[in-house]
């Protein structure tokens, strides 16, 4: 089986008079339908991590390979494509552009891949938001709707490429305990029911217990 994402000795460093190490030598396998939860203390590095794994960021040393593609000599744009197909993401803050439309947001990255017709990526958004249960609010903006609410348009906004590897920062860093856990459902059954890859970074403890596994990052370093 094919890894959906896989970091081979990877390691980044910030240049400087005094070099800054924000991971270092990582060896992480996530294979399909694996739900993974990354903890650490501020400053450890998991953000670091998480954007290396997604193509956010280019390692200094060792490489990234997304369905057992190195990704170490793509250009730009190829890293770009790349993302845009087979990468989800999802953030703390929600990102949704305020001047559109719950709905409107999720059609963006089907448009910008241009692959479905307009008619097929607005069923494809209003399917996603009917599955996340906010199908009632895809003519709202988004702050006419509750941070739970927004979170889900974000995960369906997230999904809308259907990407076999979903990549979630903090996800629940600005809802409530009882929203977050049903987020945390979502992913799970994302990866349990779907198939999906789910890496979820996160400090709290109790929602990374409901992942498949957790990694545990300190000083850049995976320690547990």
């Amino acid at each position: 089986m094919i890894a959906a994402v896989e970091a081979r000795a990877v390691s980044r460093e910030l240049p400087g008079p005094v070099p800054v190490t924000l991971v270092r030598n990582i060896d992480l396998t996530v294979s399909p339908g694996e739900f993974v939860a990354v903890t650490g203390p501020s400053g450890s590095g998991k953000s670091s991590l998480l954007y290396l794994l997604g193509l956010l960021d280019v390692p200094t040393a060792g490489t990234v390979l997304i369905e057992g593609r190195e990704t170490d000599t793509l250009k730009p744009d190829q890293l770009a494509g790349l993302r845009l197909a087979r990468i989800g993401f999802v953030f703390q803050f929600h990102f949704l552009l305020p001047e559109f439309t719950c709905q409107a947001n999720v059609e963006i990255p089907i448009r910008r891949l241009g692959a479905l017709s307009d008619q097929a990526a607005r069923r494809r958004a209003a399917g996603l938001l009917e599955s996340l249960e906010v199908s009632e609010h895809g003519g709202k903006y988004p702050d006419q709707v509750s941070g739970g609410q927004r979170q889900r348009v974000a995960i369906a906004r997230a999904l809308a490429n259907d990407p076999p590897l979903l990549l979630a920062d903090e996800p629940t860093g600005n809802l409530d305990t009882r929203t977050a856990h049903v987020v945390f459902d979502l992913f799970r059954d994302l990866a349990h029911s779907q198939g999906r890859s789910v890496v979820v970074v996160t400090h709290d403890t109790d929602l990374a217990s409901m992942a498949d596994r957790r990694i545990h990052l300190v000083d850049g370093t995976i320690v547990e």
